[in-house]
């Protein structure tokens, strides 16, 4: 089967590597590694690519994952302002480079970049997919809609070139044993001709505060449940704050009316799915841990040893909040003040 479908690709797949901030964050490993295992799957070469601006030691940290080359694109000062022209940069530089599959991270800029690209190939788009798998007519996508209650699936015959973003959620930023080390020979492109900026620009950007984000966008957060009490809730609230995190509850502290409904997680609330999740207080209903469970680390405090979250944690404490969280406040307050 990976024969007949490297049949379909007479280029390869080429990845798209957000390196704006300079280094590579846990997606861009994630995509990295995505790269890696679909290539694999489809029995075809890969190579990555990004806008200028990170350095040498940025460049070989993506050489776990195999990548032999990575192409960054030269661009105007003023390109980095404009969504508009980064498409279209990225989409010549494809073209040009002959690769067959573009692969981008469904996150803010990937989902922006990847209708644009799209556009400019003259490619199909699948966004958003959770999984792939050889058919017998190419390649069979899956992606969820319908507040994911329904699995959706395409295939792509490789007649056209694909742009595919995967969703975040299924990310991993792991370095598979399968996967050689590469070299990450460094080429530049530069288009042939300036590309104009487009008629919307960036004027400000302006970092997240964990404290009012989307609890589904939070990479850091603390949640509480029905084993806190107000003065318990208070000290979470402060804990939060020295630790720059998020601020989760469970649906019997919202009905308490501590927090607002903002703020509740699990399946009647919001879906979460960050680096690492801190559940003080927390039994683990089967609605909350169906809204957990893409976390990519779990940590659970609560007095009951038999509690249903313990199992599903990556690390369990029994022990009563009211005694553990004055001493780890106190504890952060202490390693915030030596940091600072």
């Amino acid at each position: 089967m990976t024969e007949r479908i490297s049949t379909l690709l007479p280029g390869e797949v080429l990845v798209f590597v957000d390196l704006s901030c300079g280094e590579i964050d846990e997606t861009a490993r994630g995509v990295l590694s995505e790269a890696s295992r679909l290539a694999g799957r489809l029995g075809c070469g890969w190579s990555a690519i990004s806008f200028a601006g990170a350095g040498s030691e940025t460049i070989e940290e993506m050489a776990p994952y195999g990548v032999q080359k990575v192409t960054l694109i030269e661009s105007a000062p003023g390109v980095a302002d404009s969504l508009e022209a980064q498409g279209r940069l990225l989409a010549q530089a494809s073209s040009e480079l002959g690769a067959t599959l573009v692969l981008l991270p469904h996150n803010d800029l990937g989902g922006t970049l990847a209708p644009l690209v799209t556009s400019q190939l003259k490619a199909a788009l699948f966004t958003e997919a959770i999984s792939y798998e050889e058919h017998e007519a190419g390649l069979k996508m899956s992606r969820r809609v319908l507040g994911e209650q329904v699995a959706e699936t395409k295939v792509w015959d490789g007649t056209s070139p694909l742009v595919l973003t995967m969703s975040p959620l299924v990310l991993s930023a792991v370095v598979l044993p399968a996967m050689r080390r590469g070299e990450a020979q460094v080429a530049w492109w530069r288009p042939s001709a300036p590309v104009a900026a487009g008629a919307s620009r960036i004027l400000e950007r302006i970092p997240p505060d964990p404290q009012t984000v989307d609890v589904s966008e939070a990479e850091v957060m603390v949640s509480v449940g029905l084993g806190c009490d107000k003065e318990t809730f208070e000290q979470v609230r402060e804990l939060t704050r020295l630790l720059n995190a998020s601020l989760g509850v469970t649906r019997p502290v919202y009905d308490l009316g501590f927090a607002g409904f903002e703020r509740m997680v699990g399946q009647t609330g919001k879906t979460v799915a960050p680096r690492f999740y801190l559940a003080l207080g927390i039994s683990g209903s089967m609605h909350h841990l169906g809204g957990i469970k893409d976390s990519k680390r779990i940590v659970a405090v609560n007095l009951d040893p038999k509690a249903p979250i313990f199992p599903n944690s990556d690390e369990a404490f029994v022990a009563d909040l009211r005694h553990v969280l004055p001493l780890l406040v106190e504890r952060v307050k202490s390693a915030v003040g030596g940091a600072a």
